[in-house]
């Protein structure tokens, strides 16, 4: 069955002295692109979800943002230092410009986001808390993956609902399409018949059946559908077969759903009918509904 590329999932733990949630939304992308958001105490925990995320997923751009709260005490602190040294250049640069006309201000928001500046108060004493830390990370995120895998395949089951209504559409009005094309002939034949006898009679001049037959058996062959209609309809049968039975089709479906416009398209060229036009014109605006929805598979 197929699973849609929208899902959501959340997970989160509380301890003591530590708190994190794992957020995951995932919507539709061609490829898979995952976009991850770490505390940066954390961020060597990022290529341990991505292989998580890899795992689970096949498309979508997936946005992972992990939220960690720790308690006041081990809140980050100022390195001094580095912040006095980052001052003083910052000093002598508005030293060298007090010429410009502008004055120069220094933003201590932006001073303390320079490297260096806010550090962890036991950097390289917590190595145990940070390995506690990272398989906690891990753990909410598979759960937070799972939620999203389930919530794609319920999307999925609802989006193949109304894909297969659309489906249904399109054989209904192909198997008119199918029991009017004979039809396409011998109306032509009639309206021939009809026209070429009025020019033919004011002309005072006589016309064989046998020329008639010709025109309309030439006609006839210009306006064969009968293989378009059949291809259409197997194009029907492989996109069924494939969303009931397999995943991870999103691709083939899109390339399946343009071959079916080509073939709605080439019979309403082709049968001359206004009738057959007419359920041409549905055919192709169901088609291009399908075309949008199955962008959302995986």
């Amino acid at each position: 069955m197929i699973i849609s590329m929208t899902g959501y999932g959340r997970a989160s733990l509380e301890e003591e002295n530590f708190f994190c949630q794992v957020e995951i939304r995932s919507v539709n992308n061609r490829f898979l692109k995952a976009s991850i958001r770490l505390p940066d105490e954390l961020a060597d925990c990022e290529a341990e979800i991505d292989k998580l995320v890899r795992q689970q997923l096949c498309r979508g751009s997936i946005n992972v943002t992990v939220t960690v709260v720790l308690p006041a005490g081990t809140a980050a602190v100022v390195n001094r230092e580095a912040a006095q040294y980052y001052l003083k250049e910052m000093q002598d640069l508005a030293r060298q410009a007090k010429e410009s006309p502008a004055p120069m201000t220094i933003d201590l928001t932006a001073l303390l986001l320079l490297p260096g500046v806010c550090e962890s108060p036991n950097r390289g004493t917590a190595e145990p808390d940070h390995q506690h830390r990272r398989e906690v990370i891990n753990r909410l995120t598979a759960d937070a993956l799972g939620q999203v895998v389930q919530m794609r395949k319920r999307e999925g089951e609802a989006l193949w609902k109304d894909l297969k209504s659309h489906l249904d559409e399109i054989a209904i009005a192909l198997e008119t399409i199918r029991q009017q094309a004979p039809q396409i002939a011998q109306q032509y034949h009639q309206r021939l018949r009809a026209r070429v006898m009025q020019l033919v009679g004011d002309a005072k001049l006589s016309l064989s059946d046998a020329d008639l037959l010709r025109e309309v058996a030439l006609f006839s062959e210009r306006a064969d559908i009968s293989e378009e209609i059949s291809r259409l309809s197997g194009h029907l049968e492989h996109f069924v077969g494939l969303a009931e039975k397999e995943n991870q089709v999103g691709r083939t479906l899109e390339f399946i759903a343009q071959e079916m416009l080509r073939e709605a398209n080439t019979i309403g060229s082709k049968a001359s009918d206004g009738k057959i036009a007419k359920l041409c014109m549905q055919i192709k605006g169901i088609i291009d509904r399908i075309k949008e929805q199955v962008q959302n598979v995986e």
